[in-house]
């Protein structure tokens, strides 16, 4: 049975907010199925947005953005890491590490977190409280 990933679950792999990926929705960048008042989206869906050219670029730039914010934190009052997995992968393995991660930041409100998959490598950025990112990367060394 195929993945189905929720609006929620996009605007964690992405870092964009529900509310951008309605515009994108509106404008025709994204397309979903909508069941029971839920977005849904294949992962056929997922490919199609991401390799889009003007998504791409607003992704790239995103993930960007995680680790330059975190560079120009100056005011850190606690422990604070910051982590880039470049992992090659197939598209049905990066489905995998996507739904860990996905999973793990359900309960990890202190952590940002990014996921791109693109022609057999995921990258996947980790931004928080030092502790928090830790435990998650621990997890996914166990998991994988």
């Amino acid at each position: 049975m195929e993945r189905k990933y929720s609006l929620n679950d996009l605007a964690l792999m992405t870092g964009l907010t529900t509310r951008t990926l309605r515009n994108y929705l509106a404008q025709g960048f994204l397309h979903g199925e909508k069941t029971n008042g839920v977005w849904q989206f294949t992962d056929a869906e997922l490919d199609r947005f991401f390799c889009d050219p003007f998504v791409k670029e607003g992704l790239r730039i995103k993930r960007s953005s995680v680790v330059f914010d975190f560079l120009a934190d100056r005011n850190k009052e606690k422990a604070r890491s910051c982590i880039i997995l470049d992992i090659p992968a197939s598209r049905k393995e990066g489905d995998k590490i996507s739904a860990f991660f996905c999973g793990k930041m359900r309960d990890a409100s202190d952590v940002c977190f990014n996921y791109g998959w693109d022609n057999g490598l995921c990258r996947v950025i980790l931004s928080g409280a030092a502790d928090s990112v830790a435990n998650i990367m621990y997890a996914y060394s166990y998991e994988f």
